[in-house]
């Protein structure tokens, strides 16, 4: 089943792990660039929103050490990890409507959380509201109204079937009220929230191996939902599936921004 809150793609599904995975080989080198540029080091308190899968967790785990901690949160027990051994803690925690899970974190990261909260300002007060002064705020989220295409060069028909399921897609999304246009808005609302020293850069890949991988996860977990919505048929999606299988088609995500900044 879907969820009634905007996140379409069900993490309890057979596919949930394989699409972390998807995730984590696409996003990960540039989530763990950002980071390393922030500073994050032995001793750091941080705060994890929105786990989901392990990789990022177990890098700040590495990062920080046995003198650090990492706290993991999400808002669905279903999708947090079995629990691993210290630094890290893992807790179910709602983002909007409880306090923080600590104070005095030296690092906030949140990524792909936000386009699915129903009230950004206040999740974004909650994470500024942990820091410390002087700690660090990373927000990355994707904006799928930026780059709404999943095949840019649009040269036959494989290609405009492609973009044909990518439109509805968003269209499942948009009917859920995931606001799309996301990622762009994180750099105004981090000033908003009281972050100095604001920046923020975009992640494009295209045709990736990950982008083809996450692809076929997606359209697997949102099939009925296509068909039901008449969105598209069987044969379509059959058709998608062994393209995207094939490797003729050159395969996009929506970019993923990132925005930064510190706590006065």
């Amino acid at each position: 089943m879907t969820r009634t809150d905007g996140y379409l793609l069900d993490n309890r599904q057979t596919e949930a792990a394989e699409h972390f995975s998807a995730f984590a080989a696409l996003f990960d080198p540039t989530t763990f660039q950002h980071l390393e540029a922030l500073g994050v080091g032995s001793g750091w308190r941080c705060w994890e929103v929105g786990a989901g899968g392990i990789s990022v967790v177990s890098w700040l785990a590495k990062k920080v050490g046995p003198t650090g901690r990492v706290v993991a949160t999400d808002a669905d027990p279903d999708r947090l990890f079995p629990a691993p051994r210290p630094p890290v803690r893992m807790l179910v925690h709602d983002l909007v409507g409880q306090e923080p899970p600590g104070e005095g974190f030296d690092l906030v990261h949140a990524r792909l959380a936000l386009v699915h909260t129903p009230d950004r300002e206040r999740a974004l007060r909650t994470m500024v509201k942990a820091l410390r002064p002087g700690g660090r705020l990373l927000v990355e989220d994707a904006d799928p109204a930026l780059q709404p295409l999943l095949c840019p060069d649009e040269c036959g028909s494989e290609q405009q079937l492609a973009n044909r399921l990518r439109q509805g897609f968003r269209r499942l999304l948009a009917d859920r009220g995931t606001e799309l246009p996301c990622g762009r808005t994180l750099p105004r609302l981090l000033r908003e929230a009281g972050l100095t020293r604001v920046q923020a850069d975009a992640y494009f890949p295209i045709a990736s191996p990950a982008c083809a991988a996450l692809e076929s996860l997606t359209i697997r977990q949102i099939r009925d939902q296509l068909v039901a919505a008449g969105l598209a048929t069987d044969q379509d999606i059959n058709r998608h599936l062994t393209n995207v299988t094939s490797g003729v088609l050159d395969l996009t995500t929506a970019p993923m921004i990132s925005a930064w900044g510190r706590k006065p």
